[in-house]
This record gives structure tokens, C-alpha cells and sequence, in this order.
């Protein structure tokens, strides 16, 4: 027998009042077709046909004579317009990648670098890595004399310029999904803005999918007079295949949104016509745990007769490439999808068939403290404009409906956009990333969004504390131009060129790859005990960085092994990046001539040499089982 369905009570604004359930509402929606950039429909026509049926097609010549006209131009389209994929081909085409020049396009997640470069290099019958390639961190593929249209994240295009200061072979830039507002995206914007001054032939593009346009008109016009006929940036707005969406609010605030979640799917399922759900959490624990929660609820359910089946799909960043794209797959009639994700589907990618939008709430950010010097994830409400984009998610193929758990009044308290990156991060790698760029004075750097005051202090120190900047602020030669040039944190930068001093710098190679890389770990939600058990026998009592340490070692010692990963629930694709990794370091090692060492097996001088990176991070243990932090954290040597 099927679980009882919870008494979930939504209302929709603008009818006689609150109390209309689901199931009185509208049984039965029209189909239609989305984009997206895995899942194709129209893919049984000719390249040229694909393109040409997207929304952003009929501006393509407006666009052009607006990059021509204005040195920057802002394009405000829904995800799954094209301008992604189709405007950097605009550029090519009109002549904005004659004569070696290049067109630049950074995306914030290097997911997206790849999928995006992929998809424009097929569209334009290219080998990718040749006339259409990607640059992400650790992996370049792209060839330098060949390459004219070059995707990479906006951390990587900041890392440019500290070779070329004006990029002088981009001829234009687009900076995609710039609403996102992460650190590197907003640095890349300041230093553009810069930039500009001194070339005025630059063109840049920057794409967004929220309404938040005048802020970056505002930023990058450089018209200082009253006539708007001197504007140096413009607006545009692509107008997408976008279907209306009703959307509902709860009666009264609920204590467990992951079991109302899972109640309004079922719900939903019971009682509404075709169509797949979309349901938002704020991480990969909560949504592995709705995820077993509604497929024990769907084999009830299938126990009664129920014809129509639910398909369960986690959705997550840490999630194997290979179980992202299930969400993708087109299913038969009788089935429903339930896609269980984090904010990752909040933009950036469009699903095929989701009609029904289930949003939590809460998101889970990056959040700093300058007093304690500690960033970590914690969870918070949404903005109002991440709540409408995970609204829009449902109406992209039809008409949708989105359930939002928790009241209107609850809206209209939240925030009404999210606070960006630069505002709430660890701003050291930023600062040291500027002065490496020869900007001495960071407090007056022209930042879009500009950072407390304290926070970019406690950088500096710890930046000093590190050896880093001397006591005018200036990047110390060579041990500060040395750290710029790691594509790492600064801390894991100081430790890696310790190492050979310590005698470790084989193990400290290894362990600094392995954190690099996400969820190594695998824990499938049907073998959690077996998996917890399996991966105890790594573990050791002197930390996660040995434990970390253990596992690349036995991947390395068991020959790379897929089978052998599998078997010990590792992630095989993330343990083979982390070898990409380490090579990559090893060849900075090697070039500031850090002795090849190893500790054999003596866990005291690595432990010795992460202190000498992570000092900052020093806390005491009381008896009490409270950790707190060490005062004299900036003083290695006090």
C-alpha cells in the first residue's frame, strides 16, 4: 500500500483565496520542445537548420552592428536562447577573428567550458582542440596558432593577463552567465574595465540571464556627460521560447521541507497530467535523501496498480559525469521524471520536459568570516531572482507550475538577489592575483561589487604572514612571485614550495592534487554502509590529508585501475584528474628547483610542512569538544 500523501496546502496569488490544493488545479498541459545543451530536438535537421531555429538567431545582425557600434554590449537572454553557442560564431563570421585574432568567451564552471566548446566546435564541423578549443585549469586544449574562438573560465582569463596585461590578441570577450557574480567573474570585470581604457578597439560582450543589466550598463559605460549618443555600453534583450508559470505558495510555513518535498511530488504525481518535476535542495545530502525517500515511496505506490511509473534522478556538482546526463535521457510516456538537484540546474542548462518546478527555499553558499578567518558552506535563503530563475526552469518546453515551500510573505522578505562572491570569500588568492598584475593598490581597485574592508585587511596579512607581500604590501621576490604563478589557493602554494625543505615534497605533490579534486568518495545511497566501511581502510587518526594521501597511493599501486575504484566506491574519473594535477605541479616544482624528497612513510615532516601553508587555519581543542581559534594564527613563529 502506497504511503499516505502529507496535507501540503499551496495557494495561488490572484485567486479567491489560499487553499486550493494541487489537485484542483489544471489536469493537463500542451507538449512542447526545449534546448538544452545535451538533450537535441532538433537534431534530425542540418547543423545550419539547429542554429537557425534558436531565438537569438533573428538579432544575429542587430548584435553585430551593436559589438561594432558600442565598446560593450549587454545581452540579457533566458538559458537556452543561443547566445552561448551562436554569438561567439556571429563574431568569426562577421570578421572578428581575421587575422589571428581571437574571440574569448568565459563561463564560470568549467563543466560548462567544455560542454559549450564542444558544441560550437561540432556546430562548425571542427576538430576540438583546432579552430574552437577550451582552457580550463589544468587542462588546455587549445592550439595556439590555430585556435580563433577559445572557451575558458573567467579564473583562467584573469591568469592570462598576467602575461599579456591587455590581452592583445582577443579581439572581443564574452563573459557568459555573468550573473552568476563569482570572484573570478568580477575580478575579470574590473581588470576589463581597465583594459578598455587602453584599447578601445576591444569589444565585450556580457551575457546574463537576469534582469540585473543596468548594473553592468552602468559599470562599463565610459559616457562621463549627460548626451546618451556618447554611451559607451548598450542593452539588449533576447526574448526566449518562455511559457507562462503559475506559481503557488504555501498556507503556512512547514518544519521539514525535505519531507514536504517529497510529499508534493507524490502528489503531483497522483493527481497532475504529463510532465517531469524539478525539485530544488541545497545539497548532495538532502538530495540523495529525497532521492531514497521517493523511490521507496514509487515502489509503493507501483504495488497498487499505478501505471505510471517515477523515474528518480539526483542532480548535484560532485555527481559522475556519466549519472549527470541520465537526466537528460527521454523516458516513454509512462513514466515520469523526478529530478532531484542542487543549484546547479538553476541555470546554465536546460531540461527536456519539466513542467513542474518544486523549490525548497534555501541554497547552499560560500560564506566568509575575516574575523575567524574561516570559509564554509552554510545554508541560506534564496534571493527573489534565484527563486525566479528556478521558477523559469518550468516553463521552457510549456505552460508549468512551480511550488515554492514557504509563504509569500516569506518572498517578499528574501533578498532581492544573491550577495555576490567577492562579498562573502576569502580574498586572499584575489589580492595576490592583483598585485601579480601589477596593482599595488588593491583598496581603490574599481570593483563592481567592492568587498568589506575588513575582509580585504585580513587578506593582506595573511598574504604577509605567508611571505607574500613584504610590509609595504609589495609581492616579495622570488617567494610571492612564486606563489602568484600557482593555479592554487596561496596556503597550498607556500606548502608545495616548503616541501623540499621539510623532505616530503613526493607526498605533498600528491596530497595537494588530491584536494583539488571533489567527492573522491562514493557513497551510492543503496550501499552507504558497505561504502563507509570500505573507505575506513584508508583512514588514519593523523588526518584527512594522509587519508587522502593513502587512497591516490594504492590508485597508483593498483595501476589506475577503473575495476579496482569501483570496488572501493572511488572516483576513477576524479583520481585520473588528480594525476593530471600532479603533473602539472610537479613541473612548477621542478622549474623553482624544489628538491625531489620523500618522508617514506614518516607521517611527522608532512604534517610539519601542511603547518607551514596552514597555519592560519591553527585552532585548540577543549575539553569540552569545542574547537577555538589561535590568536597569534598570523605569527608562524610565535
Amino acid at each position: 500500500m502506497a504511503a499516505p500523501v502529507g496535507p501540503v496546502k499551496f495557494w495561488r496569488p490572484g485567486t479567491e483565496g489560499p487553499g486550493v490544493s494541487i489537485s484542483e488545479e489544471r489536469q493537463s498541459l500542451a507538449e512542447n520542445s526545449a534546448t538544452t545543451i545535451v538533450y537535441n530536438p532538433y537534431a534530425a535537421l542540418s547543423i545550419e537548420q539547429q542554429r537557425q531555429k534558436l531565438p537569438v538567431f533573428k538579432l544575429r545582425n542587430h548584435i553585430l552592428y551593436l559589438v561594432e557600434n558600442y565598446q560593450t554590449v549587454v545581452i540579457v537572454g533566458e538559458t537556452g536562447c543561443g547566445k552561448s553557442t551562436q554569438i561567439p560564431q556571429y563574431l568569426a563570421e562577421a570578421g572578428w577573428t581575421a587575422e589571428g585574432r581571437v574571440v574569448g568567451v568565459t563561463q564560470p564552471r568549467r563543466v560548462a567550458a567544455v560542454t559549450v566548446a564542444g558544441r560550437v566546435a561540432e556546430e562548425r564541423g571542427a576538430v576540438l582542440g583546432h579552430e574552437v578549443g577550451y582552457c580550463i585549469r589544468f587542462d588546455d586544449c587549445t592550439d595556439p596558432l590555430a585556435t580563433r574562438i577559445k572557451f575558458l573560465t573567467d579564473g583562467m582569463l584573469v591568469r592570462e593577463m598576467m602575461v599579456d596585461p591587455l590581452l592583445t590578441k582577443y579581439s572581443a570577450i564574452m563573459l557568459d552567465e555573468a550573473h552568476e557574480r563569482t570572484l573570478y567573474t568580477d575580478i575579470a570585470i574590473g581588470l576589463l574595465k581597465k583594459i578598455q581604457k587602453k584599447r578601445g578597439d576591444l569589444r565585450l560582450i556580457v551575457a546574463s540571464a537576469t534582469l540585473d543589466a543596468e548594473k553592468f550598463r552602468d559599470f562599463f559605460n565610459q559616457n562621463d556627460t549627460s548626451d546618451p549618443t556618447r554611451d559607451t555600453c548598450v542593452i539588449l534583450t533576447v526574448e526566449g521560447r518562455t511559457f507562462p508559470v503559475d506559481i503557488f505558495y504555501l498556507q503556512s510555513p512547514v518544519p521539514d521541507y525535505i519531507k514536504s518535498t517529497v510529499e508534493t511530488v507524490m502528489k503531483i504525481h497522483q493527481t497532475e497530467g504529463d510532465g517531469d518535476v524539478l525539485a530544488f535542495l541545497t545539497g548532495q545530502e538532502e538530495v540523495e535523501t529525497v532521492a531514497s525517500m521517493l523511490i521507496e515511496q514509487a515502489r509503493a505506490l507501483s504495488r497498487t496498480g499505478m501505471k505510471r511509473h517515477l523515474r528518480v534522478l539526483p542532480m548535484y556538482a560532485g555527481l559522475p559525469s556519466f549519472e549527470q546526463m541520465k537526466v537528460f535521457e527521454r523516458v516513454s510516456r509512462s513514466v515520469r521524471k523526478v529530478i532531484v538537484a542542487t543549484n546547479v540546474a538553476e541555470t546554465s542548462i536546460t531540461i527536456s520536459g519539466i513542467v513542474y518546478v518544486i523549490d525548497c527555499g534555501f541554497v547552499k553558499l560560500r560564506a566568509y568570516n575575516p574575523r575567524t578567518a574561516i570559509e564554509c558552506l552554510v545554508v541560506v535563503p534564496v534571493s527573489q531572482a534565484s527563486a525566479n530563475q528556478r521558477a523559469g526552469r518550468g516553463g521552457r518546453s510549456r505552460s508549468g507550475k512551480c511550488y515554492r515551500l514557504y509563504t509569500e510573505e516569506a518572498f517578499d522578505k528574501l533578498p532581492q538577489s544573491t550577495v555576490p562572491e567577492m562579498q562573502r570569500s576569502n580574498l586572499a588568492p584575489v589580492i595576490l592575483q592583483l598585485k601579480a598584475l601589477g596593482i599595488d593598490n588593491v583598496l581603490r581597485f574599481h570593483f563592481m561589487s567592492p568587498p568589506p574592508a575588513q575582509s580585504m585587511v585580513q587578506a593582506l596579512e595573511l598574504l604577509y604572514a605567508l611571505g607574500g607581500l613584504d610590509k609595504d604590501c609589495r609581492l616579495t621576490e622570488p617567494l610571492g612571485m612564486r606563489i602568484a604563478e600557482f593555479p592554487l589557493n596561496p596556503m597550498f602554494a607556500k606548502m608545495l614550495l616548503e616541501s623540499g625543505n621539510f623532505g616530503c615534497s613526493q607526498e605533498i605533490l600528491s596530497i595537494a592534487a588530491m584536494m583539488q579534486i571533489q567527492n573522491i568518495f562514493v557513497v551510492p545511497s543503496n550501499q552507504k554502509s558497505q561504502a563507509i566501511r570500505v573507505h575506513r581502510k584508508f583512514a588514519v587518526e593523523e588526518g584527512d590529508h594522509l587519508t587522502m594521501l593513502n587512497v591516490y597511493e594504492a590508485f597508483i599501486k593498483h595501476n589506475k585501475n577503473s575495476q579496482w575504484c569501483q570496488e572501493h566506491f572511488l572516483n576513477y574519473k576524479g583520481l585520473v584528474r588528480a594525476v593530471t594535477v600532479r603533473e602539472q605541479l610537479k613541473k612548477l616544482l621542478v622549474k623553482f628547483q624544489v628538491p625531489k624528497t620523500s618522508s617514506e612513510g614518516d607521517p611527522d615532516p608532512v604534517l610539519r610542512c601542511i603547518v607551514s601553508g596552514f597555519f592560519a587555519n591553527a585552532a585548540r581543542f577543549h575539553s569540552t569538544g569545542a574547537y577555538s581559534e589561535v590568536s597569534s594564527v598570523y605569527y608562524p613563529t610565535s
